[in-house]
């Protein structure tokens, strides 16, 4: 395994060979004793979080394939030869991560390699262009590639169902293991050059999707973003996969995701709430997602292109000639272009389809506008490229022979491959730009096709335009692809609605010059200051944002196989020990217990809340001991309690949060809080029908202090928009009442000012005091936000009379999330067998008094 600590990866080259950086320095080895990358799997804060030596950023770019081309050497000795990929937006991208960030290149090469000479390729594009090649056996990669990616990802990306064999075929197995064994052998490519202390890693798009599992289970605190670059399919469309789970899981285990749209981000988020009941919320204009103790941020920024590229081959002589010899090809024309995949995607025989339908509507059209379709080979294959293709071909050959005329051919498609220059000649001749797939990414044709009719002095000269012309276009793009929000002077149409395509290539003809200029410098200025320098510079700045608070936090991972995941806390936020705190309860003698209920003493979720005999009895024996004095507390009502409780006599319960609350089961209930009249609830109540009534699977809990609106069993998703607009509504209709409106975990609360659970914790510490008995151990003990005013009261009691100067305070949350709280544990499993070792301890010390020596040799056993 080599990493940026290694120092003998480069010693086995010749001497002479080139070194990485721009600095002259070389890559360090993480590790050359194979028992220390064990040592750190197993360690609970992977990572130093001391400083590298080395002060230059670097950036670990993994994608499906590198940025380079191959070829071999003509001399016939096999060799190989390489050169950069220019057209690659992995190496377009470099251009904006900064001079002093040096890249690194992870991915596949688009040729096969002979096993033979692995090793020496790799030697040389390591040394040479900073990349490391993985190389994946054949027939892997295509059980990787065109099967699990191609077969099942892509398509089902782009929304469509595997409803039959034909239609993507149905979900393999071996393929999915494919894939996961290819970002495996990524993971390992990854792990060879990574500083994980340093090094931020930028994985793209959905050949990679679990990638992220790997190298966070590797490295605990990886600085890893991810971005997309196809659509994210809505809910629906995404909960149809097998292994959904397993990709969102691994998917967040990113520190950044990012989308092209909205409505990916938007889709992706709600598959997470949906499938994994995660929430998300807005934090100065970032989006987050809470896991496991980690915000997981979300960055929405589509992709650029690269300017400089298109200008410099807009320069080459070659473009100018092409361009004038289309000039003359097309004299007296109004062309039309598409430029397009050959895929079932990309909508090109809808696009035919509204030629046709436009040389129907408007005869003056023929003989003075074409269409040329230029389709790129489709990347994937199977039955479904080659349907396109010859339905492409047979609708082409029909409108030619319908509308065409010697001289004339309404389509000119082009099928064959052409060089760069050759389709930017297309671009600065075409008077209108056709994007019409039914579902795309992100499709940059629309961004060049702007930048080419941009153009320069030569090519307006060859094109007869004036040095001060102004510069049009007009752009019609279908509203299913990720540029099309950004294009906001483009002519949006739904292709699947062929009438509606024809007319929008009619108005995109006769709209008024001056309008076109318009539209096309609109487009312009965002296209010229949102490339992919742009993007990849923003990308990286969020990246950092986003890891900013690695090094602080105490990082461990849980889970097998691609459920892992990294839990991230406070350095002072820690999984209680229960051998630790029933220590404490044998040494001290004034014990001040204060429990939640739901959630706590029962599991959240269940589906009875009846408190369990184990409970029960465990209450009562920590209740029999005169040390102890302990309260449930919980949002239940009183009458409730009273039942489930009675025949825990000495049991302290605290009703609607501590509105209502009684020392003991013969005691009579108080009140905490002293509220005249309840006139509140005539106006509260009708508001929350209204939103009863409008949101299946909600429901209204009448207390006698309080009105609780509870959606669990709604749609996540409009339970949640309700929610928020029930707050809004109750907040603005009972501004006069004394009252506070609160929103919980799917709950919307109105009750008294003033009240909480806090109020309990107050109440117990008072009374305890004026009995003479200043508490030495303090446990409270909650799962949800309501059990924070808790833990605040007993943290900041440390200092003040309410206890004894040597007390010990435990404030404990269940689950590792942020709390106010210092200490955690799992589950309610956990917790019940906590107390049953404090109920243990108080039994042994009630049985030792009777029998001192049986007593003493228990504590001996126990030590």
């Amino acid at each position: 395994m080599v990493s940026r600590s290694y120092s003998n990866l480069l010693d086995l080259a010749s001497s002479d060979s080139p070194n990485f950086s721009r600095e002259k320095k070389r890559l360090p080895r993480v590790a050359t004793v194979a028992g220390i990358l064990t040592e750190l799997d197993d360690d609970n804060s992977v990572g130093s979080d001391a400083r590298s030596s080395i002060s230059q950023e670097r950036m670990i770019i993994v994608g499906n394939q590198l940025p380079l081309r191959a070829h071999l050497s003509s001399d016939g000795s096999g060799r190989w030869n390489f050169s950069w990929d220019e057209d690659s937006l992995l190496l377009q991208l470099k251009d904006g991560l900064g001079e002093d960030v040096e890249v690194i290149y992870v991915g596949c090469l688009k040729e096969e390699i002979d096993t033979s000479q692995q090793d020496d390729v790799a030697q040389t594009l390591l040394e040479t262009f900073k990349c490391v090649p993985a190389f994946i056996p054949p027939v892997l990669f295509s059980k990787f590639y065109h099967g699990f990616c191609k077969q099942h990802l892509w398509p089902l990306f782009h929304y469509m169902l595997p409803l039959s064999p034909d239609l993507g075929g149905r979900f393999d197995r071996s393929l999915w293991q494919a894939y996961v064994s290819v970002n495996k052998i990524f993971a390992d490519k990854v792990m060879e050059v990574i500083n994980p202390d340093d090094d931020f890693v930028w994985v793209h798009d959905y050949h990679l999707m679990v990638l992220p599992t790997f190298l966070r289970k590797r490295f605990n605190r990886v600085k890893l973003g991810f971005f997309l670059h196809s659509p994210f399919p809505s809910s629906e469309i995404y909960r149809t996969l097998p292994i959904r789970d397993e990709l969102l899981r691994a998917l967040l285990n990113s520190d950044l995701i990012g989308f092209h749209t909205f409505d990916y981000a938007r889709h992706f988020l709600s598959c997470c709430s949906r499938m994994l009941g995660l929430s998300y919320q807005s934090k100065r204009g970032y989006i987050g997602l809470e896991y496991y103790g980690r915000t997981v941020s979300i960055k929405i920024l589509p992709v650029g292109i690269h300017i400089g590229q298109l200008q410099s081959v807009l320069n080459l002589p070659e473009t100018e000639a092409k361009v004038a010899q289309l000039r003359d090809q097309f004299r007296g024309q109004t062309v039309m272009l598409g430029v397009d995949d050959m895929d079932i995607f990309k909508g090109i025989s809808l696009k035919l389809l509204a030629m046709e339908q436009l040389l129907l509507q408007h005869p003056d059209k023929r003989g003075e506008v074409v269409l040329v379709q230029i389709a790129n080979p489709a990347r994937g294959r199977g039955r479904d490229v080659q349907e396109v293709q010859s339905e492409t071909h047979a609708t082409v050959r029909r409108i030619n022979e319908s509308f065409g005329r010697p001289g004339y051919a309404p389509v000119v498609l082009i099928d064959t491959p052409l060089q760069f220059y050759e389709r930017i000649a297309y671009y600065v001749i075409a008077e209108c730009c056709l994007v019409t797939a039914v579902r795309d990414g992100m499709n940059l044709i629309p961004y060049e096709y702007i930048i080419c009719r941009q153009g320069n002095e030569k090519l307006d000269y060859t094109l007869g335009l004036g040095p001060s012309a102004a510069k049009k276009s007009m752009l019609v793009v279908s509203e299913f692809i990720g540029c099309s929000p950004s294009l906001s002077g483009a002519i949006r149409v739904n292709p699947w609605n062929i009438d509606s395509v024809a007319e929008a290539m009619d108005s995109a003809l006769i709209v008024p010059e001056a309008e076109k200029q318009l539209r096309h410098e609109k487009h312009y200025r965002y296209v010229s200051t949102h490339d992919v320098a742009y993007w990849a510079r923003s990308f990286l700045q969020d990246l950092e944002r986003s890891c900013r608070d690695h090094v602080r936090r105490r990082c461990w991972g849980i889970g097998f196989g691609l459920g892992f995941r990294v839990i991230a806390l406070d350095p002072n936020f820690r999984k209680l020990s229960v051998e630790h705190i029933v220590s404490a309860y044998k040494r001290t003698k004034n014990r001040a217990i204060l429990l939640d209920y739901d959630g706590t003493m029962i599991s959240p979720g269940s589906i009875s809340t009846t408190p369990n005999i184990e409970a029960v009895a465990i209450l009562n024996s920590l209740c029999r001991d005169a040390k102890n004095v302990v309260f449930l507390v919980s949002g239940k009502d009183r009458k409730t309690l009273t039942e489930w409780f009675s025949s825990c006599e000495r049991l302290g319960t605290a009703a609607e949060h501590g509105y209502f609350l009684r020392p003991s089961h013969d005691a009579d209930w108080e009140t905490c809080v002293s509220v005249p009249e309840f006139d509140w609830k005539q106006i509260a109540e009708p508001v929350m029908k209204l939103y009863t009534e409008t949101t299946d699977g909600s429901a209204i809990e009448t207390k006698e202090s309080a009105l609780v609106w509870n959606y669990q069993y709604a749609d996540p998703d409009f339970g949640s928009c309700q929610a928020k607009e029930l707050l809004d509504h109750l907040e603005s209709v009972l501004a006069n009442e004394p009252v506070s409106v609160k929103s919980g975990q799917h709950i919307v609360e109105v009750k008294p000012q003033g009240v909480n659970k806090g109020l309990v914790a107050e109440h117990l510490l008072a009374t305890m005091k004026q009995k003479g008995m200043l508490p030495d151990f303090v446990l409270c003990i909650g799962d949800d936000r309501s059990d924070e005013d808790m833990f605040e009261v007993i943290m900041s009691a440390r200092d003040g009379p309410s206890l004894s100067p040597v007390a010990e305070v435990f404030a404990c949350t269940v689950g590792q999330k942020p709390s106010k709280a210092k200490y955690y544990l799992e589950d309610t499993t956990e917790i019940l067998r906590m107390l049953q070792g404090f109920a243990n301890t108080s039994e042994q010390a009630q049985a030792g008094r009777h029998t001192p020596q049986a007593s003493e040799q228990t504590v001996i056993d126990r030590e």
